[in-house]
């Protein structure tokens, strides 16, 4: 039998111990945190439509953007405030921060789809209660400038959401079908760039551009450059910490791009990611005439080729007919040189 000592001793080990574990459970990022996730959706469930941005137009786009939502089989909501107008915004900031609450907590409500982006959506983050967001996960599906919300959720919430086609988006069948995947069947798809003869021909965009071999395993998240970079320094952008980093952006020159990933490079992001993404950069080029400059290609070669972790451009995902849905912080693997990105769990329960 051990003496006193001895006894006292392995104590005291097992409470360092204990202790050392609990305080490394307090320093895991957000993004690594074990939360619930969301329902997946079925035929005939309620989709609750928000608009955290830009307005819509005028009632016929209700209307069609109503009949896109019977078309997958569900039945829209809209958000009391759906039509409402500020300038470019869809109503004022706590208007449209109420709006969205209020989806997440409306019982009859199965998940949240963004009708449209533009700008808005950081603006209403300090009136959101993440708390009563968290006590009730519901899957919350946009892209673009809803980057913020979804960068949001992942810091204070944790639950998975999705980076997928606008309400107004014109939904082509593999938006369709990746979204249904991912939304209703708990897919663990793996996504791929798309290739074929004809593409290996020329230099389109669905050709897999590898900046640096290899494979790596981390949580996705991420979305639009130019929103998720605004985001630098506050507290609604998650720990990037063994993350996959997945970004896209729309209209916007090179040099603008380089300042962005500058400013993520900057910022210590892009030194503890463990591997990117750049799905596309639509209109990414400098119209000004005679401005010389590096190509897109390049500016993406030389913020991601020296970092030392699995990164490729083309995945069909930004601001491009046909995009596929993206699960924000589910694990993933990616393949830098297939230029794949393989989910390996589920983004709904």
């Amino acid at each position: 039998m051990p003496n006193r000592r001895s006894l006292l001793a392995g104590l005291a080990a097992t409470a360092a111990l204990s202790a050392s574990q609990a305080s490394l459970a307090r320093r895991l990022p957000p993004s690594l945190a074990v939360t619930s996730k969301p329902s997946r959706l079925h035929s005939g469930d309620t989709l609750g439509l928000v608009a955290p941005a830009g307005f819509v137009a005028d009632r016929f786009g209700v209307d069609a953007i109503e009949d896109t939502v019977r078309a997958m089989g569900l039945v829209p909501k809209l958000a009391p405030h759906l039509t409402a107008r500020e300038g470019y915004l869809a109503g004022d900031d706590r208007t449209r921060a109420a709006d969205f609450q209020a989806m997440f907590a409306d019982e009859d409500v199965a998940a949240v789809m963004s009708v449209r982006g533009g700008w808005g959506c950081a603006r209403i983050l300090p009136y959101l209660d993440f708390a009563a967001l968290t006590r009730s996960p519901k899957l919350f599906i946009g892209f673009s400038d809803n980057t913020a919300l979804h960068m949001a959720i992942a810091a204070r919430c944790g639950f998975p959401t999705i980076h997928g086609s606008n309400a107004s988006t014109s939904w082509r069948q593999s938006s369709w079908d990746a979204f249904h995947a991912l939304a209703f069947e708990g897919a663990t798809p793996t996504i791929a760039t798309p290739s074929s003869p004809a593409a290996l021909l020329t230099s389109g965009a669905s050709r897999v551009r590898t900046f640096h071999s290899g494979k790596a395993r981390g949580r996705l998240l991420g979305g639009n450059l130019s929103v998720l970079s605004a985001l630098v320094g506050t507290p609604f952008l998650p720990d990037f910490t063994g993350a996959i980093l997945f970004l896209e952006d729309v209209n916007e020159s090179e040099y603008r791009i380089d300042r962005m990933l500058t400013q993520l490079a900057l910022s210590g992001i892009l030194a503890r990611v463990a591997g990117i993404v750049f799905g596309q950069c639509t209109n990414c080029a400098e119209q000004a005439a005679g401005y010389g400059n590096f190509t897109i290609y390049e500016v993406l070669d030389r913020a991601f080729a020296s970092l030392g972790v699995p990164a490729f451009q083309g995945a069909p995902f930004g601001h491009i007919s046909g995009q596929v849905s993206i699960p924000e912080g589910v694990m993933a693997e990616i393949d830098a040189d297939a230029g794949t990105i393989r989910v390996l769990e589920p983004a709904v329960a």
